[in-house]
């Protein structure tokens, strides 16, 4: 049968509606997919970094935790990276050049992880160096998003966050499963070392970047005014408040530091298990973003944030009927209540995560939104790993280890009732008129959206116990699941 020219147009309009929500095909587009793609691919190593330093290397808990802090730095020092990127170009560009550097460091630190790491110092440096490589692409990716989308209406808003979140889910999703049936039948550096071809892939792709060279070396006025942009924009309580809110509703204890000995140790969860665990968190949060897409994406943020912060709290104590072991009395496997719980946390996890991303675009002032918005997001890193730390510090005075998990119940309450902690302060989030409590009326946001991908959007029970070091932290409306991915 032949298609006429007419019958081809309709298709692709109708993939474009449809797959890209109204974003045109573009080179530059494949090229800003397939990066979101490779982070959400990285997660083939995922299962195989927790066993190494769980297993190979011999760590405590309270030895990872310390690792995590170390090699999560990257992610707190973004605007360092978007300062670099705008005011420091290589050959001319500023993006190209950042993104074939960021793909070949990426793949370096794999490679060494698979060869030469044999301490607990020398892992830190090496995933130090991956965490990096992904945060400078973040950067740069973020930036090329932006300047995409200066142009997109509040009715669109979203539309991006949601391609980009979906490619960096498939991504996720292609390598889920694999990642704890390759660990079940090959040593964690034969992974590692798979692994580190998907970070040239960045490489390659950063040729199909549309970029005008510029001809300053060192653009010492752009500097000047992003400082002075940024000074002014953080004085402003329309900025300051909600990126404060954010700044609580992350930085409270999380009880996923003892999750990963506790479903490996105490439940016997083996790594192909773990693997088809994420298969299922990858597929509910592509759930979750079409949901968010389909009938949320213009619900105001302070019913948003509110809702799903309860909602998920009072979701998330039915872990405690898998910790206390209640599930096995009403007839329900380990194992079958996990997936089932996963697959709902999740879904509400990414739900309560996508405002965040618009919410963070919208604040974003003009001309300095790739830095400004690295800000945003290191002040979320900065609240996440102080949530971590806090949890571990929990733990430690509960008197939780690798083996004793009596009081992982008591941990669990508190830190589910301890994310309920920011909701007097939601009015410092806008209301549906686009502004905060107490900001002036005409500070209203910055409708442009970006996205800042990761891996995972939620941390999900029965995942890793560390964050993946080489993505973002995750801001997380749950607080009963593992440190995960990403």
């Amino acid at each position: 049968m032949i298609v006429s020219p007419a019958g081809i147009a309709r298709i692709k309009a109708s993939l474009t509606e449809k797959l890209l929500f109204g974003n045109e095909p573009s080179a530059e587009l494949v090229a800003i997919l397939l990066v979101y793609f490779v982070q959400g691919i990285l997660g083939l190593a995922r299962l195989a970094v927790s066993f190494f330093l769980k297993d190979d290397l011999g760590l405590s808990p309270a030895a990872v935790s310390a690792l995590v802090g170390v090699a999560a730095l990257p992610w707190m020092v973004k605007p360092l990276f978007g300062f670099i990127s705008d005011g420091l170009p290589i050959f001319g560009y500023r993006r190209r050049p950042y993104l074939i550097l960021s793909g070949l460091l990426g793949a370096s630190s794999w490679v060494a992880l698979a060869t030469v790491v044999h301490s607990a110092w020398a892992a830190t440096a090496a995933i130090a160096l991956g965490s990096l490589s992904v945060a400078f692409s973040d950067v740069i990716v973020d930036s090329l998003v932006v300047e995409r989308a200066r142009g997109e209406s509040l009715g669109k808003a979203g539309s991006l966050q949601s391609i980009c979140w979906g490619a960096s889910a498939l991504g996720g999703i292609l390598t889920a499963y694999f990642s704890g049936s390759l660990l079940q039948n090959f040593s964690t550096r034969t992974v590692f070392g798979i692994t580190a071809t998907f970070p040239l892939i960045v490489s390659l792709v950063a040729w199909l970047i549309t970029e005008s060279r510029v001809t300053d070396r060192m653009n010492w006025a752009l500097v000047r005014d992003q400082l002075g942009q940024l000074r002014q924009a953080v004085s402003q309580k329309s900025i300051w408040m909600p990126t404060a809110f954010l700044f609580l509703w992350q930085a409270m204890p999380t009880a996923e530091s003892a999750f990963f000995f506790f479903t490996t140790n105490e439940l016997g969860f083996e790594a192909e298990f773990l693997g088809r665990v994420r298969l299922v968190t990858s597929l509910a949060s592509l759930a979750g973003i079409w949901l968010f897409q389909r009938f949320l994406k213009t619900v105001p943020f302070r019913v948003i944030f509110g809702w799903s912060t309860v909602i998920s709290a009072s979701l998330g104590m039915t872990t405690l009927l898998l910790v206390t072991h209640a599930n096995r009395t009403l007839g329900i496997d380990d194992r079958w209540f996990s997936l089932g719980d996963n697959l709902i946390l999740t879904v509400m996890g990414q739900i309560a995560y996508m405002p965040i991303l618009v919410l963070a675009a919208r604040l974003c002032p003009p001309g300095v939104e790739a830095t400004f918005f690295a800000l945003l997001m290191s002040v979320v890193n900065l609240a996440g790993l102080l949530s971590y730390e806090s949890g571990a510090l929990m733990m430690h005075w509960l008197g939780i280890t690798d083996t004793n998990f009596s009081n992982l119940a008591l941990l669990v309450v508190l830190t589910n009732l301890s994310t309920l902690l920011p909701l007097p302060f939601l009015s410092w989030l806008p209301g549906a008129d686009g502004a905060a409590e107490g900001a002036p009326d005409s500070a209203t946001l910055n409708p442009i959206p970006i996205i800042e991908a990761d891996s995972s959007a939620s941390r999900h029970l029965g995942q890793p116990f560390l964050p993946d070091l080489m993505t973002e932290f995750v801001p997380k409306p749950l607080q009963v699941e593992p440190v995960g991915d990403e």
